[in-house]
């Protein structure tokens, strides 16, 4: 059970596993192929709002990540895609895929690090 991030322009890789993207739009110049996904769950992605107030200015990131977190603890929509993806990272290789240019600070970290946290307290969602 292996939950890893990767940009969705790098190059696809054997060990990926389970490629889910993760954003609310679909990545500019990517097609389908090579995309190599297993899903596209935008329904995790932060909503429009805190992504337009968070504008990927690293000074917000802390705040960005609790209202964000605090998105996926209270929205029923986005604990259901969480308790998906919990699901396939317990038994497989994980990878979530986002098109942000910062690899340091972005919304798929903060997933990744929202399920790592739930694999080890063994919880479900929220």
């Amino acid at each position: 059970m292996s939950i890893e991030i990767k940009r969705i322009y790098d190059p696809v890789e054997a060990g990926d596993g389970k490629r889910i993207l993760v954003d609310r739009l679909w990545p500019r110049g990517m097609t389908k192929e090579r995309a190599a996904l297993y899903c596209w769950m935008k329904d995790i992605a932060p909503s429009q709002a805190l992504r337009v107030w968070f504008g990927h200015d690293p000074e917000k990131f802390d705040e960005f990540t609790r209202r964000y977190t605090e998105e996926i603890d209270t929205d029923l929509t986005k604990q259901k895609a969480a308790s998906q993806l919990l699901e396939i990272g317990r038994s497989e290789r994980l990878t979530l895929l986002y098109a942000a240019r910062d690899t340091s600070i972005n919304h798929a970290l903060i997933i990744m690090n929202y399920l790592q946290k739930k694999l080890a307290d063994g919880s479900q969602t929220g």
